[in-house]
């Protein structure tokens, strides 16, 4: 009862739920100027098939503009681009010829589906292959128009790139600002409204996108990049520094709250600087008023339970802060630093090719996707040509667009596109029967679509889609297909694709559930390797680097849980083992924060020779409890590690510096507390279904 009515309960969450759009409207606007300009022009000059192909290969390279670097974005648009005129090439060439374009549909579903190893961008660049292919092979011409057809759906994206990267000059290093800029409102948010519970998630999402931007593969080089990365590790530092305050407020409210609230000044007045590439005038008042109350509070001497060296180091670092940002950015480059500061070895991307072949392997869920997708879109093309359905290219087009690596996700699209295929053929057939053989209504209608599929796809997909299916039918039109007598078969086609994809699931799925345990473990094990980097402890770098390491695991753990929820017939105990877990997990983290921001403030206290033991003590036993979740089996935890806990805060209490021992007495007590429970739910839910 309760899997069918979960089922029930996703099916009418998935038609009516809605989320903010998070595409900005000049995104929107330039992507569809890229469209419909050059059709216009085509239709106007009387080259309608050069405006077609132009317009088609800028519709579907548009998902490619995505933000970030102008490097990396110009790169991804160049491959976009680039797949989508090949496929197109390919399928004009040998569109007539089955078994040919059978055997070209297994290659690119197989490696277009392969990509979803390398994230959603490279995602959607093999999922364009594919929907060029088998929508040229519909129009098969010989090799000169093949090359021409090709070359023109490649100069689409590429025109499409020229948009995406116009304004390079006058606003460049703007992803890099706005990503900064985002980190920095969130640390002002936790500055003002500490957290004691869990982590913040608007936050933790900000820190990853902005590791992203500036350290991914395409990462850019420059003297004002130097200050971009500076300002990324000063983020993580004074996020440690107030974890560490709010902790150490608990055993006295209200300390520090002063000095907070103008630390969370400084940060939004640094948010607003880097989003409007400005001087930090206002970061450096906000600078001045925050010291003077720095030394108000030293003064005073009411800065116990260890708050004073935190003060002082967070003070240090929101002027490190303000410094950088005068740098950030194009009008501050001359100002920046020269030294180019390099990517960290553990932030390098893998070799392409290594992470390919790492996942040639039923055990991999790409490797399974790939399989799927290369069996599904030939299968899709193949029935569609055996039954000369009309308008068939529809069929394996909607497969291709479908399938989705986990099967929430695949039953959502497929039955979103049903529903907005259906509401788009309705509504476009509506709008062209108003405006009969007037083009440039036509071409207005088109315009307005276009604008609302690139708008509202992240909202909601349904509608999106709607618009999208209304945009490829004018499109069409223009080429000749009549829009009202191929309504029904396009809806038919529609439904036989999204049918197609939910079985080809069922008959040989992934559940995200099977792997559920494997991307806890993996999360639980990066957390214990994050304790390790406390032992010694290793140098501030090296920590950076894990954490941003644990980040990811902790990442793609919440990723899996969300995916399993929302799976048909996940056990219930399963689910709460996942959840329980993450939650647990979390706790670790934060713990260890804590425990960091110990070390942060300055040189090494000689007591950590006695704290470094019982910290490795607990990551040893979070790491064996993380890998005995793949296993499934029960695992005796020693309970030394609450002996040694005591035994520890014996020995600090013989120590001058009672700020650091009664801080280490109450965080280790809490690790003991976070490992022991982390162990309880991994023993008593170790019969839970795998």
């Amino acid at each position: 009862m309760s899997n069918g009515y979960s089922l029930r309960a996703s099916v009418i969450d998935t038609l009516i739920k809605t989320k903010r759009p998070d595409v900005p409207m000049r995104v929107a606007l330039r992507n569809t100027a890229a469209v419909i300009l050059p059709l216009a022009i085509g239709l106007y000059a009387g080259y309608p098939q050069a405006g077609i192909g132009i317009a088609a290969g800028a519709l579907d390279t548009m998902f490619s503009d995505q933000p970030g670097p102008y490097q990396q974005r110009l790169s991804r648009l160049f491959l976009a681009a680039l797949s989508a005129g090949l496929a197109g090439l390919v399928g004009f060439l040998i569109g007539s010829q089955v078994l040919p374009m059978a055997f070209a549909c297994i290659v690119c579903g197989f490696f277009g589906g392969l990509l979803v190893v390398f994230g959603p961008d490279l995602a959607r660049v093999g999922m364009t292959s594919m929907l060029l292919l088998v929508i040229c092979a519909a129009v098969p011409t010989d090799l000169r128009g093949a090359l021409g057809g090709g070359a023109s759906i490649f100069a689409g994206g590429m025109l499409l790139a020229v948009f995406s990267v116009a304004a390079w000059p006058l606003q460049r290093y703007l992803p890099e600002r706005r990503a900064l800029a985002g980190v920095y409102r969130g640390l002002a948010d936790l500055a003002a409204q500490p957290l004691r519970e869990g982590e913040a998630p608007g936050l933790t999402e900000a820190m990853n996108d902005l590791q992203t931007t500036l350290l991914g593969r395409h990462h850019a080089r420059g003297r004002a990049m130097e200050a971009f990365r500076v300002l990324l590790e000063l983020a993580e530092r004074v996020r440690l520094e107030l974890v560490a305050m709010a902790e150490l407020e608990t055993r006295r409210d209200g300390m520090g709250e002063m000095f907070r609230a103008d630390a969370a000044r400084v940060l939004r007045a640094t948010a607003a600087a880097l989003d409007a590439a400005e001087p930090p005038e206002k970061a450096q008042r906000a600078l001045a008023t925050l010291q003077a109350s720095e030394r108000a509070l030293l003064a005073a001497g009411a800065t116990g339970m260890g708050l004073t060296a935190h003060i002082q180091a967070l003070s240090g670092q929101l002027a490190a802060v303000v410094r950088n940002t005068n740098w950030a950015g194009s009008r501050g480059e001359e100002r920046a630093q020269r030294e180019e500061t390099t990517l960290p070895e553990t932030l390098r991307s893998t070799s392409p090719l290594a992470t390919i072949r790492a996942n040639l392997t039923p055990h991999s869920v790409a490797f399974r996707h790939a399989v799927r997708c290369a069996v599904v879109l030939t299968l899709a093309f193949v029935v569609s040509r055996y039954y000369q359905l009309p308008h068939g290219y529809w069929l394996p087009m909607t497969a291709a667009i479908v399938l989705r690596p986990d099967f929430a996700a695949t039953f959502n699209f497929g039955l979103l596109r049903v529903v907005g295929t259906v509401l788009g053929l309705m509504l476009t057939t509506l709008l062209l029967r108003l405006t009969p053989d007037v083009v440039w209504a036509h071409l207005t209608v088109m315009t307005v679509l276009c604008v609302a599929f690139r708008y509202l796809a992240g909202a909601h997909y349904g509608i999106a889609v709607a618009a999208l299916t209304g945009t490829v039918v004018v499109l069409l039109s223009f080429e000749g297909v009549d829009p009202f007598n191929a309504m029904s078969d396009r809806v038919l086609n529609t439904a036989l694709g999204s049918a197609l994809a939910l079985l080809a699931y069922v008959l040989w799925p992934s559940w995200e559930r099977h792997r559920a345990r494997t991307a806890l473990s993996e999360m639980l094990c990066a957390y214990a390797d994050y304790l390790d980097a406390l032992v010694a402890p290793a140098d501030a770098r090296t920590r950076q680097e894990v954490r941003s390491a644990t980040r990811t695991a902790r990442t793609n753990a919440q990723a899996s849980v969300d995916r399993m929820r929302a799976e048909p017939g996940t056990p219930a105990l399963l689910q709460e083992l996942a959840e329980t877990l993450y939650a647990n997990g979390n706790r670790v983290a934060r713990t260890g924060m804590t425990l960091e921001a110990l070390i942060e403030a300055g040189d090494i206290p000689p007591e950590w020779e006695h704290v470094g033991p019982f910290i490795k003590e607990a990551s040893g036993e979070l790491r064996q409890l993380g890998q005995a979740l793949t296993h499934a089996e029960p695992v005796v935890t020693p309970p030394n590690l609450r002996e040694h806990q005591r035994t520890l805060v014996e020995a600090l209490s013989r120590t001058q510096d009672r700020a650091l021992a009664d801080a280490v007495a109450r965080l280790t007590d809490r690790l003991t507390d976070n490992v022991d429970t982390i162990a309880h739910v991994v023993n008593r839910r170790s019969t839970a279904p795998a």
